[in-house]
């Protein structure tokens, strides 16, 4: 994506269409990533590419004795909401 896509006014911080448009896609992405109904810290360093400072950051606090739930999960990185 350009500058000019990205901030332009058919860009997703000027037109609700295209925001959701890409908030949609990028879910989609990530439940066809994230298969199981459970995930350890390890597992989502390893699926997402995250380095391990920012694994414990986003999701320390949602780990339980099973894992974190896929749905907490997707719902973190979604920014606390489904679409």
């Amino acid at each position: 994506m350009t500058s000019t896509e990205h901030r332009g006014n058919n860009g997703p911080h000027k037109c609700k269409e295209t925001d959701l448009k890409y908030k949609l896609e990028l879910q989609e992405k990530l439940e066809q990533l994230l298969t199981k109904d459970y995930y350890n810290i390890k597992e989502l360093i390893d699926l997402l590419g995250l380095k391990e400072v920012q694994a414990n950051r986003a999701f320390r606090k949602l780990l339980k004795v099973n894992g974190i739930e896929r749905e907490k999960v997707l719902r973190r990185l979604m920014g606390g909401r489904l679409y």
